[in-house]
């Protein structure tokens, strides 16, 4: 089942001296509980293209649909419901909120979206202790490694239980054993739960757990190899 849909994509971006194509022409779809990298050198325009994704930015020209909805058709006010109620983000830098605990950071989406108190503290529970942190729940971030706030991300962007998730560079600021196992956790739930994951990454341990591997060159996609498909 396609969940995500690009049709001839391109973002251009203008400056005085010159048009740069950040994302060229570019056509994908992906299925349910796909766990997919996307791969290249920087400048590639894998961030862009993933932020194209997610609908925090809009295509020059093209069509992004996920789950039949066309992003370039809602207003500012309903890209952002979409986004709220879709997608789940994980950034490089974590972004999570300072003065928060680990709970409540994984709880604020559920929040913004009206979640029963009951099933939202029941569901954060579940999500932290999946990913390790059963134990630092009432942990702010400054008290928390790299490596946990990661997780603690992660469960943020697993908790209003979206379509699928977008991670840019979610290994990068990582220690290889950190690395490893925030992966075997996305895999475990992307399998468990049916999310779709989609990385933007130099990282190859990343590359080598994908189940699918895109590789862009210039905003074009050279290669798309598919190597396990969801069942």
């Amino acid at each position: 089942m396609k969940i995500l849909e690009l049709k001839n994509v391109n973002k251009v971006y203008n400056s005085t001296e010159v048009k740069v194509h950040a994302v060229n022409d570019v056509t994908l779809d992906f299925a349910e509980a796909e766990f997919a990298a996307i791969v290249g050198p920087s400048g590639s325009g894998k961030t862009t293209l993933l932020n194209l994704i997610g609908g925090l930015d809009m295509p020059s020209s093209g069509e992004i649909i996920i789950n039949g909805t066309n992003l370039s058709k809602l207003k500012s006010s309903e890209l952002i419901d979409f986004r709220l109620n879709n997608i789940g983000f994980v950034f490089q830098s974590y972004n999570l909120i300072p003065v928060l605990t680990a709970k409540e950071n994984v709880e604020f989406i559920m929040s913004l979206q009206k979640w029963p108190e009951k099933e939202r503290n029941e569901r954060t529970l579940e999500l932290l202790k999946a990913v390790g942190l059963g134990d630092r729940i009432n942990s702010r971030p400054s008290k928390l490694s790299g490596g946990q706030q990661q997780r603690v991300a992660v469960a943020r962007a697993l908790a209003s239980k979206p379509k699928f998730v977008l991670a840019d560079e979610p290994t990068a600021n990582l220690d290889s054993k950190a690395a490893t196992t925030l992966l075997e956790i996305m895999e475990k739930l992307n399998h468990e739960e049916k999310i779709t994951f989609i990385f933007s990454t130099h990282d190859p341990r990343v590359v080598k757990m994908a189940h699918r591997v895109v590789t862009l060159e210039d905003g074009k996609v050279v290669s798309d190899d598919i190597r396990i498909r969801p069942s």
